[in-house]
């Protein structure tokens, strides 16, 4: 039996590659899905799987997809899970999922498996997305299905079988690294009133320590999709690091939070996401100008629906395309441009314009003197809203309310 198992090098899919070895006696493909975690996470995770004794080890450059067919999607659909979380977990997982089950198919794999738990969302979410691509996969759920239950029990695991966790990672937290964020969950941070540790953050400065001196950037963007940084066209990959150097040297795109599993428990979960943390502001920036109040209030609506089918792993669903579809036919007038302000932690507006598509007049909207709008046309038009209002007045009135 062959089994392609998602790999990190940490202390789960270490135990879990001579677990699956021994359960099953199968023969361990160690994957690793390169989503910009760093070429040190991505040697740690090889030289682990070397020790730890797997059959093959495949690495696979993952971010050009990462970043065009999951983040920019998102990022024009605005998507942000409980008006917090940008999602940098949720969107690596359907393009790793996706590049196991084709690892599987040429390998001749019977059966994928993971170190996902079964208390969090990243097994629904490996999962959806093979069933999806692949409805006859075997999947293999080691947190499901072994008796360890939990640290303390891998480590004795490791001693007992010398599994070598010298490439293993061992922070007193949980953390998981891409182009787009670094999560940091459990351990010291399972207390939701623990404050992060001091020198946890890695992609951003504290912003305390962020630079006296403001920063600016301007982002350009072409049917919602950004193209270019203060007037350079940047590649997609190239762009969000870019922009990841920028954000995180002013300490821009930290948050903690406490959000709602898609499992129905409350979760701690502290996440740094510089870069689109800058596109979501400079994205908005631009719509407020280039899109029909109606249709984008309509858009508006959708947001969290978007963002749950996200977060719940269904991201290769009907729904999720669908939604996708509409989101992008928005996007079309989404053309133009918006200035930044980077300060001690905060990103502002300072500016924005269309040359092409925006729907600000300014003749229209001045205080001044102007021969496009009379001011009298506004009279009928309250009367007509208040209409319902003066009805309901009176009938109460009369009745002595």
């Amino acid at each position: 039996m062959k089994v392609v198992l998602a790999y990190s090098g940490g202390l789960d899919t270490a135990v879990i590659l001579r677990w699956i070895r021994e359960t099953y006696n199968a023969e361990v493909i160690a994957y690793t899905g390169d989503v910009g975690q760093g070429k040190d996470e991505l040697e740690k995770a090889r030289a682990s799987a070397v020790l730890t004794g797997a059959a093959d080890i495949v690495v696979e450059d993952l971010r050009e997809a990462f970043v065009s067919e999951c983040i920019f999607p998102a990022v024009r659909a605005n998507a942000v899970y409980e008006w917090y979380y940008l999602m940098g977990t949720a969107l690596a997982r359907p393009i790793i999922g996706r590049g196991l089950v084709g690892t599987a198919e040429r390998v001749g794999a019977e059966a994928i498996a993971h170190g996902a738990t079964g208390k969090g969302n990243d097994q629904v979410r490996f999962e959806m997305t093979a069933y999806a691509l692949k409805p006859d996969i075997k999947i293999i759920a080691p947190w499901r299905e072994w008796d360890l239950r939990g640290r303390s029990d891998l480590l004795a695991y490791a001693e007992q079988h010398d599994i070598d966790l010298s490439a293993a990672p061992k922070p007193e937290y949980s953390m998981d690294a891409n182009l787009m964020h670094v999560s940091y969950e459990g351990g010291v941070l399972e207390d939701p009133w623990a404050a992060p540790p001091p020198g946890m953050f890695r992609m951003t400065v504290d912003p305390e320590d962020a630079p006296e001196k403001a920063g600016y950037v301007t982002i350009m963007f072409e049917s919602g999709t950004p193209v270019a940084v203060d007037g350079e066209p940047l590649a997609p990959v190239a762009l969000l690091e870019r922009l990841n150097e920028v954000a995180g040297a002013h300490g821009v795109g930290r948050v903690d939070i406490v959000e709602n599993r898609f499992l129905g428990m409350k979760s701690r979960g502290v996440y740094e996401t510089p870069g689109v943390t800058l596109l979501l502001h400079a994205h908005r920036a631009v719509e407020s100008i280039t899109l029909d109040r109606e249709v984008q209030h309509l858009r508006d609506e959708l947001v969290p629906r978007y963002a749950e089918m996200v977060y719940n792993g269904n991201w290769f669903s009907p729904e999720r395309e669908a939604l996708q579809e509409f989101m992008d036919s928005v996007q079309k007038r989404v053309n133009g441009e918006a200035r930044l302000k980077l300060y001690k932690g905060q990103a502002s507006i300072e500016g924005r314009r269309s040359a092409t598509h925006t729907l600000y007049d300014e003749k229209t909207v001045t205080f001044e003197a102007d021969d496009v709008y009379d001011q009298s046309d506004a009279t009928g038009f309250i009367r007509l809203q208040a209409l319902r209002l003066r009805t309901l007045a009176a009938k109460r009135i009369s009745e002595g309310e």
